[in-house]
Order: C-alpha cells, then sequence, then structure tokens
C-alpha cells in the first residue's frame, strides 16, 4: 500500500491519528473545567504509568481542552538539574497572555506580571556571569514584597494565588501541565504541593495536570503526607482489545483500507496494546501490506522490522545510557522478571543474590537507574522496569 497514505505515527509525545480508550479521562476533565470555571471545589490531576503509553499525548489532548474553554495555560517538562522557578515562569507567562486579552483592565494583568518576574528573578545567583542570567521577557518592573523571598514555597503559593485571581476576574480558570513530574527536585515537590494546597482551601481557579512514572505517586507522599488526598490520581495503562482495534482500524477505514480480524489477533499480541507499540506495528504492517484487506501473513512480515526499529529507538537508546554495571543489574532483573505478558516486579534482594553481591553494594546502580527513569521502585524492596516490555528485549539481546 502507499506509504505516503501510511496514517500511523509512532513519535515520542505525537498525538496517534486515532486517539482510543481515553474518553474516559477526557470525560472526567472537562468535569474539572467546568466545575472549576463555576466556583466548584476540584483537585488538581497526576497522570501515572509506564512509558509509551501515551501520557504525554493525553497531557496535550487535555491541554487543547482547556484552551478551548479559554484557559490559560502552560506547559513544561521537568528535568532532575533544573529548579522549577524558570520553567514555571515561562508557563504562567503564557497562560497569562492567553487571559489577558479577555480582562478589562491592562494595569490588573501588568500587577500580575510584575509578581511573576519578581519570581523569575529572584533565582539568579548574584555571582553568576552576566551570560548566565536569566531575565524573562516581561515589560514591566518587578514587584516588591510578593513571590521575592527565596523560599520556593512560600513563593509559588503566592504566585499561584496571584495568578488564580487574574483568572477569577474574567471567569475561567489557569491549568499548569507538568510532563516527567517525577524528576522534580524534592523542595519543588514540596512547594507545589504547599501552593496546591493552597488552592484548594481558597477554591482558586488554577490546577495542576501532572503526569510522570508508576511511583510519581510515591514522590509526592514522600514531600507531602496530604498529597495522597490533594490530588486525584489516573493510572494510564495499555489499551484493552476492543480500544486497540480502533487504534488501528479507524485510521485505516479513512483510507478505505480494512483488517482480517486474525491480523487484528497478531497485532494485539505482538504490540501487548501499548500505544506506542500499537503505532508502530501499525505502521511497518502498512508499508509491507501488498493491499487491503491486511492480513495476519502481512503481520508476520512486517514484525521483524518494527521490533528492529523498537530495538534502536525505543529499547537500545534507553540501554546505552547506562554504564556496565548498571546494565548488569537491569540484565538481573530481566532475567527474574518474566511472567505472562509483561515485566513483573522484581525484589532487590533477588537481584543480590542472581549477582552473589550484597544489597548494599546494588544501592548505586538501582539508584542510578531510578534516577535514570530506566526503573522503579513501586513498593519498598522491588523494582520494575519503566519501559514495557524491556525485560523481554534484554533477554534476547546476546
Amino acid at each position: 500500500m502507499d506509504p505516503v497514505r501510511n496514517p500511523y505515527a509512532p513519535g515520542a509525545g505525537q498525538r496517534p491519528p486515532e486517539l482510543a480508550g481515553r474518553g474516559r479521562e477526557l470525560d472526567a476533565f472537562d468535569i474539572v473545567l467546568e466545575r472549576v470555571a463555576r466556583g466548584r471545589p476540584e483537585r488538581s490531576l497526576v497522570l501515572t504509568g509506564l512509558r509509551g503509553v501515551g501520557k504525554t499525548v493525553l497531557l496535550n489532548t487535555l491541554r487543547s481542552a482547556a484552551i478551548g474553554r479559554l484557559w490559560g495555560t502552560g506547559k513544561i517538562e521537568a528535568r532532575p538539574d533544573q529548579s522549577l522557578r524558570r520553567p514555571v515562569t515561562a508557563a504562567l507567562h503564557m497562560a497569562i497572555r492567553e487571559l489577558a486579552p479577555h480582562h478589562r483592565n491592562p494595569d490588573r494583568v501588568d500587577e500580575v506580571l510584575a509578581v511573576l518576574k519578581a519570581f523569575a528573578l529572584r533565582s539568579n545567583d548574584a555571582n553568576a556571569k552576566l551570560r548566565d542570567r536569566w531575565t524573562p521577557g516581561i515589560d514591566v518592573p518587578p514587584a516588591r514584597g510578593r513571590a521575592d523571598s527565596g523560599d520556593i514555597e512560600i513563593d509559588l503559593v503566592e504566585l499561584f494565588t496571584d495568578a488564580a485571581s487574574l483568572a477569577t476576574d474574567v471567569g475561567t480558570g489557569i491549568a499548569l501541565f507538568i510532563d516527567e513530574m517525577q524528576d522534580l527536585g524534592p523542595a519543588d515537590v514540596s512547594a507545589l504541593c504547599a501552593a496546591c494546597h493552597e488552592l484548594s482551601q481558597l477554591g482558586a481557579p488554577l490546577i495542576v495536570v501532572g503526569a510522570g512514572l508508576p511511583h510519581l505517586p510515591a514522590v509526592l507522599s514522600a514531600a507531602k503526607s496530604y498529597s495522597e488526598r490533594l490530588f486525584r490520581y489516573q493510572r494510564i495503562d495499555r489499551l484493552d482489545r476492543v480500544a486497540a482495534d480502533l487504534a488501528l482500524g479507524a485510521p485505516a477505514a479513512r483510507e478505505d483500507v480494512k483488517y482480517e480480524p486474525k491480523a487484528l489477533d497478531l497485532l494485539y499480541e505482538k504490540s501487548g496494546g501499548y500505544p506506542y507499540f500499537v503505532q508502530a506495528y501499525g505502521k511497518a504492517t502498512w508499508d509491507h501490506a501488498p493491499t487491503s484487506p491486511v492480513t495476519a501473513e502481512d503481520v508476520r512480515v512486517a514484525a521483524p522490522e518494527a521490533e528492529a526499529e523498537l530495538a534502536v529507538g525505543f529499547f537500545g537508546s534507553r540501554y546505552e545510557r547506562a554504564t556496565p554495571a548498571e546494565r548488569e543489574y537491569m540484565r538481573a532483573m530481566a532475567a527474574l522478571s518474566v511472567s505472562d505478558d509483561m515485566d513483573a516486579a522484581v525484589a532487590t534482594s533477588e537481584i543480590a543474590s542472581s549477582l552473589s553481591r550484597r544489597p548494599a553494594s546494588l544501592s548505586p546502580a538501582r539508584d542510578a537507574l531510578i534516577k535514570k527513569g530506566l526503573i522503579y521502585s513501586g513498593e519498598r524492596g522491588t523494582v520494575a522496569f519503566t519501559v514495557p516490555h524491556f525485560g523481554r528485549y534484554l533477554r534476547t539481546q546476546p
């Protein structure tokens, strides 16, 4: 079939042609937007799941829904080596610019921008070289005595409160979207929880929508014990069979292409229902199928190409980031994590036993892998891969 017409899109954060299986999350977020806009209390939202399940795609879709309701929005991607001040400043600046045209009082907008600038400039080190200092593109003088104490928790609470009041003026809200939320530093996580707590008590129309790996709830709970009640958690998992078939079949139908039932059976078996894999196998199958309808034999012929691409771009690139000691740790995990259809969590004591090492001696490798986002600890004393089928991939490597 014509590769130019291939509808599938296996890319990082790239929206698939058919966003299947996420209707419940989209409907729930619409309710959140409406409740907040009406002054009703609502919690911020946290999406968790393995890599490749479409968290970033869903985050972007939720942001589009907020923009459609005339909310101010901003998005950041957390990084372990970066303070929250600078990216939050840029994100909220964008949100305020989106609200400004709907506000009747430009001076009121400038007042909030002045607080935002004060918050941003407080992050600059007075001893840093001029080229390393950063000035936000805000054309008003910074405020004094508001969001500029230097304590990120105090400053973030004041900044969010002032920004939310601007949204109240125009009858909408502000949504701050944070991807890779588990990579925030401990002080920033604590400050974010405190700010969300204050906003929820005030009923202010500003919410945080975060996305991260499965251990993100534990990260938040370690920062503030009340975070378990502060956020509404949604686990984003692989697609069920109906949704996976829709993700493949709907885009193909728009191109007048059909799949035989056995082809869809095999595609689900190969992909496991993980959205990224669904797109990868779908794309390869389309390029290899000579004509419609697509058969199971077409899938079998195309599968090695999809697996080769995943081995390089999805699995291999992550494996290459690991040191020899970290790779040894992951290989031991892979050998122990075999289950029927995915990689199960493994006890760290079992990994140590299989390597004939003391558990404490493996702590540096384990901690480094967690920091790199390759594994996570969902429960005390256990670890699991953050990437679906990563253990299966390692077990096939020499």
